[in-house]
């Protein structure tokens, strides 16, 4: 199966409170991943914008930050975060990025069932 560009659907929305809005394309959704995985998208975080904090219970997530410098909670710890690096959060821990750069913060996000 191809997925073209034109069938992707884009969201821009306040992700779990966060700062601002956050654009994300859903690449892969719904029963095309099998109830394997929850989420499989590009996000696009704007300059000063945020996801807010959360956590991960039933499932884990992984960023794969594309372009950009971010920080993120990692294990009760702000980190920052730049292209080429991964991040992943799982068994209840919380997780928050925000791009402190002075352009987009791009990435992929990954939300894999347990």
């Amino acid at each position: 199966m191809i997925i073209r560009k034109s069938q992707i659907r884009v969201d821009e929305s306040n992700l779990k409170g966060g700062k601002g809005l956050v654009k994300r394309e859903f690449i892969v959704e719904g029963d095309d991943l099998r109830n394997k995985a929850k989420l499989f998208s590009k996000i696009t975080i704007p300059v000063g914008n945020s996801i807010g904090m959360h956590d991960h219970v039933d499932d884990f997530e992984v960023y794969y930050i594309l372009k950009g410098r971010g920080k993120v909670l990692d294990n009760n710890e702000f980190v920052e975060v730049n292209e080429g690096d991964a991040i992943y959060t799982a068994d209840g821990n919380k997780h928050y990025i925000e791009n402190i750069g002075d352009e987009d913060l791009v990435f992929i996000a990954l939300v894999i069932n347990e």
